[in-house]
C-alpha cells in the first residue's frame, strides 16, 4: 500500500503536459534583473556599482544576516543600474540590471560533464561552501539552505528527507531534474547527510512519476542508506510537515519545525543544487523552470538563468496564446499571479503556468452552507470558515488562538469550497495581522 499523510488534502487535475519534455538550455538573455533578496529573510547587500563589468558566477550582493543568502550575477556584462523592480509577489525590490555580454564565467567553476562523487570536505566546510554559493531551498519556500543544515544546540537530526513529490499541478521540473540528472542528486543527498551527521535519507516520490522512481531505486542501489519511497498522489504532499508524516509517520508539533522529529527536508533541486556547489564551486545562478499551459503551443522545461525576465521563457515555449486570462508564477495552487512578463526568474521561481481565460474567473461567491469540505480538506486540521469570519471581524486573538499561523496556505480549502468562497484570501490576510501581533510582544 502506498504511504501517504492521512489528514485532509485534495486531489486537483494533475496536468503534467511537460513531463516528457527534456529540459533545454536557454542561452544567456540580453538583459537579467537580478533582486537582492531571493531568500526568506534579509536582502544581500549589493558589492557592485552603476559600470561594473561583472562575469557569470560573480558575487554581487552579500548576505550578512544569518538568514539571508549570497547573490551570484547569471550572465558576463555590465552593471547598468541598481533600481527597484516588481517581484513575483507584486512589491517592489531592489535589483542589480546587467545588460548581458558574452558568457565569460569565473574560472573557479569546473564546467566539466564529469560526476565527481567523493566528497573531500568535513561538515562544517560543506555548510561554509553552501552558503558562500548562495544556495536556498528549491522548492518554493527560498530557506537558506547553510541556515536548514545548522542543526540547533540541543536538537539531532537523525533523517534527512528529499522531497521529489511535485504535487502542484503542471510543474514537471522536479520530475524532468530526477530522470536526467539522478546520479548528481544523489551526490548531494550524500553531501547533505555528511553536513547533517545522518547515516539515512529517503526521496519521496508520487506515484505518478513510475519513471522517476524507477530510475531513482536504481541508481541508488549504489549509494549506502539512500531509500526511494513511492507516495500516493494527494496535494499537498510536498508540505514538509505532510511529507514527514508520510515517510515516517512522525507529526511536527504545531508551531514547530522538522527537527522537532529528528527530520530535514530538503528539495531535489536544491540536492543537485548542492552538488554543484561543493563539486563544481558553482553558485546557484540558474535552475530549471518549467513553462505550461492547456493553451500554450509548446509547454516545456527550461534551464534558465536568474534575472531572466519571464516574457523570453513564454516566447520560447510558444508566446502567449490569444485567449490568456493569467499567468502565473508558481502552480495554480499556491502560485501567484504576475502583472506583467517583464518580472525576473528569480531561485524560487519552478514555473511559469500561463491560464486561459475561461479558467482564471473566480466563481460568484455564494453564502458559506456549513459543509465542512473546508475542515476536511485543510491538511493541518483548522477550521478555515471559521477563521474566514474571524478574521473578517477583525477578531486576531480568536483567529491566533485557532492556530492560524498554522496555515500552510496550501488553497485546499478554497479548492474544495462549492460556494466559492476566498478562504485563502482571509487566512493569508489573517497570518499577516497575527504575525505582526506576534512580533510586536518580541520588541
Amino acid at each position: 500500500m502506498l504511504k501517504t499523510f492521512k489528514k485532509g488534502g485534495v486531489h486537483p487535475h494533475e496536468n503534467k503536459l511537460s513531463a516528457d519534455k527534456q529540459v533545454q538550455m536557454l542561452p544567456p538573455p540580453l538583459k537579467v534583473y537580478i533582486p537582492l533578496g531571493q531568500s526568506l529573510g534579509a536582502p544581500a547587500r549589493p558589492l557592485v556599482d552603476k559600470g561594473a563589468e561583472v562575469k557569470t558566477g560573480q558575487l554581487i550582493a552579500k548576505g550578512e544576516s544569518f538568514i539571508s543568502a549570497n547573490v551570484h550575477s547569471s550572465v558576463s556584462g555590465k552593471v547598468v543600474k541598481i533600481d527597484d523592480i516588481t517581484d513575483t509577489s507584486g512589491y517592489r525590490r531592489k535589483a542589480v540590471f546587467i545588460e548581458t555580454a558574452g558568457d565569460d564565467w569565473i574560472d573557479t567553476i569546473d564546467r566539466s560533464q564529469t560526476i565527481v562523487r567523493e566528497c573531500k570536505l568535513s561538515q562544517q566546510e560543506i555548510i561554509r561552501k553552501i552558503n558562500e554559493m548562495g544556495i536556498v531551498g528549491l522548492g518554493g519556500a527560498t530557506f537558506p539552505s547553510h541556515v536548514k543544515l545548522s542543526v540547533p544546540e540541543g536538537k539531532k537530526a537523525q533523517t534527512l528527507i528529499i522531497n521529489g513529490v511535485e504535487c502542484e499541478p503542471y510543474l514537471t521540473a522536479d520530475h524532468r531534474l530526477m530522470l536526467e540528472r539522478g546520479e548528481e542528486i544523489l551526490v548531494g543527498i550524500t553531501i547533505l547527510m555528511k553536513a547533517l551527521g545522518v547515516n539515512k535519507a529517503v526521496i519521496g516520490i508520487e506515484n505518478n512519476k513510475p519513471d522517476a522512481i524507477a530510475h531513482m531505486q536504481k541508481l541508488a542501489a549504489d549509494f549506502k542508506g539512500i531509500d526511494i519511497v513511492a507516495l500516493k498522489v494527494k496535494y499537498p504532499q510536498g508540505a514538509e510537515k505532510q511529507l514527514i508524516k508520510a515517510v515516517t509517520g512522525r507529526e511536527v508539533p504545531s508551531q514547530k519545525l522538522p527537527i522537532e522529529v529528528g527530520c530535514v527536508v530538503n528539495n531535489v533541486g536544491t540536492a543537485f543544487a548542492v552538488y554543484e556547489a561543493v563539486q563544481k564551486n558553482k553558485p546557484l545562478f540558474e535552475r530549471v523552470v518549467t513553462v505550461t499551459g492547456k493553451n500554450v503551443a509548446s509547454p516545456s522545461n527550461f534551464l534558465v538563468r536568474i534575472g531572466t525576465p519571464v516574457a523570453d521563457l513564454i516566447e520560447k515555449a510558444g508566446g502567449v496564446p490569444e485567449n490568456t486570462g493569467k499567468i502565473i508564477s508558481g502552480g495554480p495552487m499556491m502560485g501567484k499571479a504576475l502583472n506583467s512578463t517583464e518580472i525576473p526568474v528569480v531561485k524560487g521561481t519552478s514555473g511559469i503556468l500561463l491560464f486561459p481565460e475561461s479558467d482564471s474567473k473566480r466563481v460568484k461567491v455564494q453564502p458559506c452552507i456549513r459543509c465542512a469540505k473546508c475542515v476536511s480538506a485543510c491538511p493541518m486540521g483548522l477550521e478555515p470558515y471559521l477563521l474566514e469570519r474571524e478574521v473578517n471581524a477583525a477578531l486576531w486573538d480568536e483567529a491566533e488562538t485557532d492556530r492560524v499561523m498554522d496555515c500552510m496556505e496550501c488553497g485546499s480549502c478554497q479548492f474544495t469550497c462549492p460556494s466559492g468562497r476566498p478562504l485563502l484570501d482571509y487566512l493569508r490576510l489573517g497570518k499577516n495581522k497575527v504575525g505582526q501581533i506576534i512580533r510586536s510582544r518580541t520588541k
